[in-house]
């Protein structure tokens, strides 16, 4: 049976993002009818975080199946989303959430932390993550980001707006990787990236400032000096080195 309109649940949304993602529901219920389960919006514009001005809207939507037809469907309203900042929603089924828990348990825990289901049944509350997944996928993320600084590092060849990207990204990639190491003590998460900063730094006793610094750049036009450029690099790079180490030996 298909969904209902009348049952968009939009109240608990930020009033910014509230008509866009109504809209979008909408046309998504039209065209999906029957294949679509149910539509989620998930990350920054449900945190701190959020920007209007700059920050996109992200979906998760669940699809009975995936068929071919359902992405020709959606990827004919790719023009309309990105006038209204909606990122491309990640398409997913009852059946593939169930069976990428032990490999995706850090962008799952994120999604069940900070999501609002806007139509039909709410996919992520009910998930069970084994701890022994979740700190390996963990330390194999850390260790990885280091292996991308480096290289990403030599490929800039020094240049100053190509390191600060890729600060900017690493620290927004960090981010729930350090809210699955707090997941995985049972530490209370908060849902925006400075936030986790902080309580991270307390909680394994590291040094977050850059991290949160670099986070912020993402919307600001800031100008870096070479020495700011390298001291933010050796500091991002020495925390994340740090967290390698810590979660390698965390017993669970």
């Amino acid at each position: 049976m298909s969904q209902d309109k009348t049952n968009l649940k939009l109240q608990d949304l930020n009033l910014g993002i509230r008509d866009c993602v109504k809209d979008f529901a909408e046309k998504l219920m039209t065209a999906l009818g029957d294949n679509l389960q149910s539509i989620a919006v998930v990350g920054s514009s449900l945190t701190d975080d959020f920007a209007p001005r700059h920050s996109d809207i992200n979906t998760i939507i669940v699809l009975g199946e995936h068929t071919l037809n359902s992405l020709n469907t959606i990827a004919g309203m790719a023009k309309p989303m990105s006038r209204k900042k909606i990122s491309p929603p990640l398409l997913m089924t009852p059946s593939y959430i169930e069976r990428s828990l032990d490999v995706f348990g850090v962008e799952f825990l994120d999604f069940q932390l900070t999501h609002q289901t806007v139509l039909g049944d709410d996919p992520f509350a009910a998930l069970v993550f084994d701890k022994k997944d979740v700190r390996l996928q963990c330390e194999r993320e850390l260790k990885a980001m280091l292996i991308r600084l480096r290289q990403g590092y030599i490929a800039a060849a020094a240049n100053k707006k190509l390191v600060r990207d890729i600060l900017i990204s690493t620290a927004r990639g960090l981010a729930p990787l350090l809210r699955a190491m707090l997941w995985l003590k049972d530490l209370d998460r908060a849902s925006g990236s400075e936030a986790t900063f902080v309580k991270a730094a307390g909680e394994f006793s590291i040094k977050t400032d850059s991290l949160a610094t670099a986070g912020k750049w993402r919307h600001e036009k800031t100008r870096l000096s070479e020495t700011e450029m390298e001291n933010a690099f050796e500091s991002i790079y020495a925390t994340i080195e740090q967290l390698a180490g810590i979660v390698d030996e965390l017993e669970v």
